[in-house]
């Protein structure tokens, strides 16, 4: 029994010490593929792949640098003509090199004042006192007592309000030792600490002369950070036409500004950058901009070129820029003349807007304001902003949009009448039209703007049951009909235009019935001048809404010849944004309205040409005078919106001005003679 136990035990052993040598063969044998795999990668990554990942560690490792900002690309006008090109400007310039010291940078503006001349006529005590301080620490100390080191040390005084009671004891004695050339010095010293510490400073830009950039040029490797470029400028050729809307760019010394560095940074730009800031510069950023050169840092620190740069794309706009120049001086012109007329204390500004309504392409656009100077003189500013951020009350303007209400909710059809006299509401003064009418159709009452039928057709949209000197209940749901309808015009919706700014306009929130009456005359919400001009051209168009735009066409550069287009990368195509829900007829019935006003109340708004249409706008407004956040003065508001020829539109025309009059009586017929002048040059150049 003994002897079997014993045999068993070791036929155990022996089949456990079979195992234990078969797992590690079989582990020898992983180990060795493994090995034999990494072997070979090595292999292939170290001879087979070298070159390829020797050039790989040498771009992770390497330094890619950047040149300065290069110059953006042309703005044109519709017929090619520049109206925004590039100058190149001689420009001495200094970037603060690192572990520079205070006392090396005033040793830095004294070499380089005996070199070029600056203009310090800008310098204020305040910076020469502050030179004086940093060249006389002991001294500054000094000008603290024991008393205001102790309440700076007990934290009753900031180091700030030491550095303003030094400041202030800094006496005209003490400063009078500067001369002329210590004082370009100072003004050297602080234009190379002004802004960001690691940006490039403009030194001089302006009337930099042959030998000043040249010595510069010369000497800079013993001017540490100072250097010479070929910078560049936006100059236009027109003048300030369209200045405004055109945009602004950010200077050298200024880089991006605080309230556009989130995102400009997000895209990838340098602080220092220069970029459009405003408007159409700012709109279009990204195909102004140019790319900028690419070098790459070698190890023993040269450079090498790994892209050139080129400057920005070609932007060609919609507008005519003569056109454009003859509708700002027709405003000017018209506004600053206007002021002499009675009852135009108010008065200070006018709109002047023209699209093509088949495609939505701005032809002009203009808003011009007279402001006074010290000596109580009136001059004219650009105000064209305006046109798309200043909301007014139209009046009767949109009564097209009214009737269509009317239309399509079949409280009228083609030919309906009411007799025109005023209506009473319960505790409600009258309302009434600029006259009584007497019996009038739908054409009637565009032509000679009948406030009555509107308020007729109000009633019965919403359902109401008019009885004179009795109050009036109509649906709530009727200012959503309005609202929907005039949305469809392009009223009370933004237009979508390609500025960066665009303002909506007031909605009113009171549902009374009265608020009704007065929304189908214009006397309720508010619209911007380009929403004016889009319900008209939506009208003009026969009731499709397009987007209203100034971008048409987009160029590259042209590397080989700067005076042509390169390849075009961008055309304009017309959007509709939206249908007038209304059936053709009811369009072209308004249609026929609008041209019969251009015999009736409208006559003469456009110009000498009589195959047009349009209608006047008349509305009461009101103004905070006294500044105060209060409404306080009733005014007259005065716009217009036509389009011509009549039967195939070329063009569509808007001009608005905003109170006009105080209401006494005499009303200045400043908004006719712009629009009448505006048409009649419009022809003149097509």
């Amino acid at each position: 029994m003994a002897k079997k136990m014993v045999n068993k035990k070791r036929n155990n052993y022996r089949y456990l010490k079979d195992i234990i040598e078969k797992r590690y063969i079989f582990l020898i044998i992983v180990i060795i593929i493994l090995f034999s795999i990494i072997g070979i990668r090595l292999f292939y990554l170290q001879i087979i792949k070298n070159d390829l990942y020797s050039e790989k560690l040498l771009n992770a490792t390497s330094k890619t640098i950047e040149s300065t900002s290069v110059p953006r690309g042309r703005i044109y006008d519709r017929n090619y003509n520049i109206i925004v090109d590039n100058q190149a400007v001689k420009t001495i310039y200094y970037k603060k090199e690192s572990g520079i010291t205070k006392k090396e940078e005033i040793e830095l503006a004294y070499k380089v004042a005996a070199l070029i001349d600056i203009d310090y006529s800008n310098l204020t005590e305040n910076q020469i006192k502050a030179f004086w301080l940093i060249n006389n620490f002991e001294l500054g100390n000094k000008k603290i007592t024991e008393e205001e080191w102790k309440k700076y040390s007990s934290r009753k005084l900031t180091s700030d309000d030491l550095y303003d009671l030094k400041l202030s004891r800094v006496t005209e004695e003490e400063i009078s030792i500067y001369e002329p050339l210590d004082k370009e010095a100072i003004m050297l010293y602080n234009l190379m600490n002004k802004g960001y510490s690691y940006a490039e400073k403009i030194i001089k830009n302006k009337d930099v002369t042959e030998k000043e950039y040249a010595i510069i040029s010369e000497n800079i490797s013993n001017l540490s950070g100072f250097n010479t470029k070929l910078d560049w400028e936006r100059i236009y050729p027109y003048g300030d036409v369209f200045r405004s809307i055109l945009g602004k760019i950010s200077s050298n010394s200024q880089g991006i500004p605080k309230e556009l560095v989130d995102d400009y940074l997000s895209k990838g730009y340098s602080l220092n950058d220069r970029v459009g800031i405003s408007y159409l510069e700012y709109q279009y950023e990204d195909y102004l901009k140019g790319e900028k050169a690419k070098y790459k840092l070698n190890s023993d620190n040269s450079y090498e070129l790994v892209s050139e740069g080129k400057r920005g794309n070609d932007i060609v706009l919609t507008i005519d820029i003569n056109l454009q120049k003859e509708v700002e001086s027709i405003l000017s012109y018209e506004v600053l003349n206007a002021k002499k007329e009675k009852n135009t204390e108010y008065y200070n500004r006018s709109f002047a807007l023209i699209e093509d309504p088949k495609t939505g392409e701005i032809l002009a656009m203009s808003g011009k304001q007279v402001l006074k100077d010290e000596k109580g003189n009136n001059y004219i500013v650009d105000y064209t902003p305006g046109a798309v951020t200043l909301p007014v009350t139209p009046g009767s303007i949109v009564k097209g949009a009214s009737i269509s209400v009317g239309y399509k909710y079949g409280a009228i059809d083609i030919g309906s009448s009411f007799y025109d006299s005023c209506i009473k509401i319960k505790a409600t003064p009258l309302k009434c039209s600029w006259k009584n009418l007497g019996n009038t159709n739908d054409i009637k009452a565009l032509a000679y703007s009948s406030n009555v039928y509107q308020f007729m057709i109000a009633i019965k949209v919403g359902n109401g049951n008019y009885k004179y000197n009795e109050a009036l209940k109509i649906d709530e749901d009727a200012f959503n009909k309005y609202r929907d309808m005039y949305a469809a015009y392009g009223l009370g919706v933004k237009t979508g235009i390609d500025l960066p700014v665009e303002s909506l306009g007031y909605s009113g929130t009171s549902k009374l019935s009265g608020h009704l009456l007065d929304f189908s005359i214009g006397q309720y919400d508010t619209y911007t001048p380009i929403q004016l001009l889009v319900y008209i051209s939506t009208l003009a168009n026969n009731g499709t809404r397009l987007k209203p735009y100034l971008l048409k066409e987009v160029y590259e550069p042209n590397l080989e010849d700067d005076s042509k287009f390169g390849k075009k990368i961008y055309s304009s195509k017309v959007e509709v944004v939206g249908e007038v829900p209304l059936d053709i007829k009811y369009i072209n019935r308004i249609k026929e309205g609008f041209k019969a006003c251009m015999n009736a109340l409208c006559y003469g708004y456009m110009g000498k040409y009589t195959s047009s249409a349009g209608k006047t706008g008349t509305s009461q407004s009101f103004i905070d005078t006294d500044k105060d956040g209060v409404v306080d003065t009733e005014t007259i508001t005065n716009t217009f919106g036509g389009f011509a020829p009549y039967d195939d539109p070329k063009f569509s025309i808007v001009v608005v001005s905003p109170d006009v009059s105080n209401g006494n009586g005499y009303n200045s017929g400043v908004n006719k003679r712009i629009s009448a002048k505006i048409v009649n040059k419009f022809f003149e150049i097509y």
